[in-house]
């Protein structure tokens, strides 16, 4: 591979392929996105809601994920970012219980006095964990429970670790809950309460905005391209999309690790695509309701309560007002689980109907009549199962030729996947590649 080449070809129009797009051009590389799907955005790609851009599955920034607010300050869109403080409850034992601040903490009556403060001591303790390698070799089930108590474990713990992922639950790294917490707790204002972030227009805007500024800087984005291989070719690299043929000096893929896989299987040896299988990953199906009112004073609503088939209710418009949004009132529901599950199998009305009666035993008040409209999203590769000793499994950036590189979220660690991280590896790689080229 010579070290003038210039152009870079990146599969996946996600947060991390715009990114590296981002910074590629911006030192003069040609670069070409590719994408699959006829939107950019990947996981946070949207649809229209009372003439405004919603998020297909839910989303929202802490006020310390500072990579992503650097990249919109450097942008100069920091008037479209907006903070608000949230509330944030448990449904258990068919009650309701608030859960935003300490001082709510020690009014949730499912604990008694003394777990409370485990629970609240607990948050404390894994934030000053610095050495997380050293949660490396222990589950997030041992751990909690060594840190806060069987009890608390049982009624706290264990129903959103069981909806967060199903049938992995006991597998799930003490580093990935640590995380967790960690970054919660470094989003709150000076009462305590929890703050986030959100973008003007949905998390695809400033997706749009970044590739606008890619294309100005003479990038090129093709959507509704699905790459099926990727091979060297006379000193470069070719990716091959139905009768499409796309060149390049250097490859970048931003893809779920299996289907980079299936993209090299023609040539790459066995053990190395062995190697990118060994992460599982769930899928993640989405209902999204429009309401002509609102459930609860909630925006995120953690459900223990085993029977409930969702991880959780959250009320997007608990936090970015109706208004933005036709006066429509919208409801996220939001499952995890293997794309064999009968869930994810299941037709749009299907999982509708199913849901319903759920919703309605937790808000008997709630009738169909005031669903205004109703959608169901579905996303193969949603979440990497972060498991003990996760670090050994993670593939490196360079692949197994010159030219062919990988950055994805299941290489993103200790942290878990998400938009700041997405933008900070991104842009990592993408000024690694410029200054080698």
């Amino acid at each position: 591979m010579s070290n003038d080449a210039k152009s870079v070809l990146i599969v996946g129009a996600g947060f991390t392929g715009l990114a590296a797009a981002y910074e590629l051009a911006r030192a003069g590389v040609k670069v070409t996105i590719v994408e699959w799907a006829r939107d950019i955005g990947g996981l946070a790609s949207a649809f229209d809601v009372g003439g405004t851009k919603l998020d297909r599955f839910y989303h929202h920034w802490f006020t310390n994920d500072a990579h992503v607010m650097a990249l919109i300050d450097e942008l100069g869109l920091t008037d479209q970012v907006r903070i608000n403080p949230t509330n944030t409850g448990v449904y258990y034992a068919n009650s309701f219980f608030k859960l935003s601040t300490p001082l709510d903490l020690l009014r949730f009556s499912p604990l008694g006095l003394f777990d409370r403060i485990r629970l609240g001591l607990l948050a404390l303790r894994a934030r000053r964990v610095k050495a997380w390698m050293a949660l490396e070799d222990k589950t997030a089930a041992d751990w909690l429970r060594e840190l806060g108590g069987e009890r608390v474990f049982k009624i706290v713990w264990q129903p959103l670790l069981k909806g967060k992922f199903g049938p992995h639950a006991e597998e799930v790294s003490a580093v990935w809950f640590w995380n967790k917490i960690k970054l919660r707790g470094g989003s709150r204002g000076k009462a305590g309460e929890e703050r986030l972030a959100y973008y003007k227009g949905g998390f695809v805007a400033l997706a749009e905005a970044i590739a606008a500024k890619i294309v100005a800087l003479g990038g090129t984005i093709q959507c509704g391209a699905k790459i099926d291989s990727l091979a060297p070719v006379e000193g470069k690299w070719r990716a091959t999309s139905g009768e499409r043929v796309f060149e390049a000096d250097r490859v970048l893929v931003t893809t779920a690790l299996p289907v980079y896989a299936d993209l090299i299987a023609g040539w790459a040896a066995p053990d190395y695509l062995d190697s990118l299988r060994r992460i599982s990953y769930l899928g993640n199906v989405c209902l999204v309701l429009e309401l002509d009112r609102s459930l609860s004073s909630t925006y995120w609503l953690n459900v223990n309560d085993a029977s409930f088939p969702f991880v959780g209710v959250i009320e997007h418009t608990n936090f970015e007002g109706p208004e933005n949004y036709g006066g429509r009132h919208i409801v996220y529901l939001s499952k995890y689980l293997p794309e064999t599950d009968r869930l994810f199998l299941m037709s749009d009305d299907e999982i509708f109907d199913y849901a319903l009666p759920y919703l309605q035993a937790m808000f008997p008040k709630l009738e169909k009549s005031w669903v205004l409209a109703r959608h169901v999203w579905r996303a193969r590769w949603s979440q990497p199962v972060v498991g003990k000793h996760y670090s050994r499994l993670i593939p490196a950036q360079d692949g197994p030729l010159p030219g062919l590189h990988l950055c994805t979220m299941a290489q993103i660690y200790p942290e878990d996947r998400g938009t700041n991280y997405a933008i900070r590896e991104g842009r990592a790689i993408g000024r690694r590649l410029a200054a080698e080229m």
